[in-house]
């Protein structure tokens, strides 16, 4: 899914470079953009939110995943084969047109149903548990789970034009709906994209450094005070709309008030670290999950920056945006998902180490270039469509044509390609690192484990 979603993301860059690859109706840029969007987030993200929260759960509450294998098969069969129906029908024109939001109601509903199911396994799990104390990395990940089901049934509330037809309307409409969307947009980033993965940065990131998280009275705080916050920031997107003044002041004001939690989140991380500095040097795995935490530190500053007025009348609509946001995806969101993976794949597949520690250095150099590449093109790119967008000559007419900004651009078009491309490769070396990883487990006889550690080789334990 992942390599799939970012060579779409790539393929995308090139079109926006080069307008000429828009060469097919099925292809072009405007049907593949949803697809990169819910294949990378849906995909990607959900699947390594589902694997890891299901893993957390059990080894956090000492007790068997609820309900046994089947339940947990169900809920992964069902969640992919929906996610695949609907991005594939983004391709031949079925969607909603709404920004995260573009399945259709054949999709939602039975979607629903596979949350709910995803619901009942997880807090199932947790209430058989043996542990009495629920670790805070559990309510992060339930926070998300209930957050996403009452976002996404709120939002895709809406009326099929036949019950034989893929077609369907919001019930919403007008500024309510724009107000709606955004309600949803915002906290889809912020309890999929951001509560879901400090659900991992909490476990994860202290397993791999072994050492304690820094402070679990501040961990709580950030939960607390981060889901209260959150919910309230989405009209920061409709700065400049008809939407009403004081709504927009109220979506700025608590985007603002998010620095306290989401910094306090991070400096919980990084200071996690205290004692074990020294294994960056050797642990590129630990290396990816202190640099998601940085960027979850970068990204949290930067968008309660850019939802305040004068800002967001620069920021909006540009590339900053873009900038934006695949710096929390690329360097959040990957990079937490690629050392927890990193940290998983050599445990569920009882091997004592992953095939190559080099790899894991390769992938996290071309990642890290990648996102470099990426996000300063795209800044640089924002600002200046921006400022030539508000640039006027003496006689107060605008001084540059639309056309004009896009030939300026072209160079920083073919930067973002090119980190993308990186990126990718990043990727494509995580794959085959992982496939020879479980390879090696075939490969094995049954005598190889024991004395391969009798060698030398430090096996890693279950936990």
């Amino acid at each position: 899914m992942a390599v799939l979603g970012m060579a779409a993301g790539v393929f995308l860059a090139a079109q926006l470079a080069w307008p000429q690859l828009n060469f097919a109706e099925y292809i072009n840029f405007g049907r593949l953009r949803p697809v990169h969007t819910n294949v990378v987030i849906l995909g990607f993200g959900g699947n390594a939110l589902l694997g890891t929260s299901l893993y957390v759960a059990q080894r956090t509450s000492q007790a068997r995943l609820f309900g046994g294998l089947w339940p947990a098969t169900i809920l992964f069969v069902g969640f992919n084969t929906l996610a695949v129906i609907a991005v594939v029908g983004y391709l031949f024109g079925i969607t909603k047109s709404m920004e995260y939001a573009e399945f259709e109601w054949f999709i939602y509903w039975p979607l629903i149903l596979v949350w709910v199911l995803y619901f009942v396994i997880f807090t199932g799990t947790i209430l058989r548990r043996r542990e009495p104390h629920i670790y805070v990395a559990n309510w992060f990940y339930w926070s998300f789970i209930v957050a996403v089901a009452v976002l996404v049934i709120v939002n895709n509330l809406s009326l099929p034009v036949s019950l034989t037809g893929t077609k369907s309307y919001p019930v919403w409409s007008g500024v309510q709906s724009a107000m709606i969307q955004w309600w949803y947009g915002h906290n889809m980033v912020g309890f999929f994209l951001t509560a879901g993965f400090l659900g991992m940065m909490y476990y994860f990131l202290p397993k791999q450094a072994g050492r304690p998280i820094y402070s679990y009275r501040l961990s709580i705080v950030h939960f607390w005070s981060l889901i209260f916050l959150y919910i309230w920031a989405g009209p920061h997107h409709l700065h400049y709309t008809s939407l009403p003044d004081w709504t927009q002041t109220l979506g700025m004001v608590f985007s603002v008030m998010l620095w306290m939690p989401s910094w306090g989140g991070m400096v919980n991380g990084i200071m996690t670290l205290s004692g074990a500095w020294h294994k960056l040097r050797t642990d590129p795995v630990l290396r990816f999950l202190v640099v998601a935490v940085a960027f979850y530190g970068m990204s949290t500053f930067e968008g309660p920056l850019m939802s305040i007025r004068a800002v967001n009348s620069l920021s909006h609509y540009t590339d900053w945006t873009v900038g934006h946001v695949h710096s929390g995806a690329l360097g959040w969101v990957g990079f937490m998902a690629f050392g927890a993976l990193y940290y998983l794949i050599p445990r569920l597949w009882r091997v004592p180490r992953l095939y190559s520690q080099r790899l894991v250095e390769l992938h996290f150099w071309l990642a890290t270039v990648g996102i470099l590449l990426y996000i300063t093109a795209m800044w640089v790119s924002g600002i200046t469509q921006a400022l030539m967008w508000r640039t006027y000559d003496d006689q107060g007419f605008l001084l540059y044509s639309f056309s004009d900004t896009v030939v300026m651009l072209h160079p920083y078009y073919v930067t973002r390609f090119l980190g993308g491309l990186f990126y990718l490769a990043g990727m494509l070396v995580m794959v085959w690192n992982v496939a020879q990883t479980i390879r090696g487990v075939h490969l094995r006889a049954p005598q190889a484990r024991p004395a391969a550690v009798a060698a030398g080789a430090q096996p890693v334990p279950a936990e």
